[in-house]
């Protein structure tokens, strides 16, 4: 039995084998029940994360849960020849959902929240984890809506100075956004095969992080002449990355 790649798609946390049964959990059988109003013997695609998918169909929905029957491994990938690296600062309500969710999208393969000196949101570690763990969920359904079997990871909140401390000496083209910087992001690099994109939050980065980033080897580049909000600037700078040095466009083989 073959799943066709337009079979509804969904993430499990846990590893999978061809030709096993398992029973989803709460938030997926919810979504495959309720949402997606699957029937038994419908075809679903189910991935783990590890960069396979599975063709499946529903077994069987019951007091045993929702049970999925699973057949071939499929080695797909559609994930970009480009690493990047987004350092986001980490934006208030459902904007931070917005920005993990699209560059997730754009084929981002780590994410790491920042916490600056001008954010208006502040967490503690009991609310820095909950919230990593909210935007993990948001990368997964991200990843079930464009295809990808990779999730991106999703680093634990940060500050600047603590991130660059820990940092390895860099290997990627690292980028600044910023409004007044005379470079414009296209020409900031010349082919690099991973970037690390730094994005301030709605207040933006204080001056002393400016000059430790730029200490670090980031390089200030704009977007053009209008200001953007934090998570319009991340999205616009991840596609013309994607469009200059990865895969955005590039045909479907």
């Amino acid at each position: 039995m073959s799943a066709s790649r337009s079979a509804p798609r969904v993430f499990v946390d846990r590893p999978l084998a061809a030709g096993a049964e398992i029973t989803l959990g709460d938030d997926a059988a919810r979504h495959v029940a309720r949402v997606l109003r699957c029937r038994p013997g419908d075809a679903l695609t189910l991935f783990d994360g590890s960069g396979a998918e599975f063709a499946g169909s529903l077994a069987s929905v019951g007091r045993r849960g929702v049970v999925i029957r699973l057949a071939e491994r499929r080695d797909v990938s559609v994930e970009s020849s480009l690493g990047i690296t987004l350092i986001q600062g980490v934006a208030r309500g459902d904007r931070m959902d917005t920005v993990v969710q699209k560059a997730t999208e754009l084929g981002v393969r780590r994410i790491v929240p920042l916490l600056s000196e001008f954010s208006v949101v502040r967490l503690d570690a009991e609310r820095a984890e909950k919230r990593r763990q909210h935007w993990q969920r948001v990368a997964a359904s991200a990843c079930e809506q464009c295809g990808r079997n990779v999730l991106p990871s999703i680093d634990s909140p940060v500050s600047l100075p603590e991130l660059l401390a820990a940092a390895i000496p860099a290997t990627a083209a690292r980028l600044l956004l910023l409004p007044s910087a005379p470079t414009a992001l296209p020409a900031a690099a010349d082919g690099p095969g991973a970037v690390e994109l730094l994005v301030g939050p709605e207040g933006g980065l204080s001056g002393d992080e400016i000059e430790l980033a730029k200490n670090h080897g980031y390089r200030a580049v704009s977007l053009g002449p209008r200001i953007l909000r934090t998570e319009t600037a991340a999205i616009a700078a991840l596609t013309v990355a994607q469009a200059l040095w990865g895969d955005l466009g590039a045909a479907r083989r």
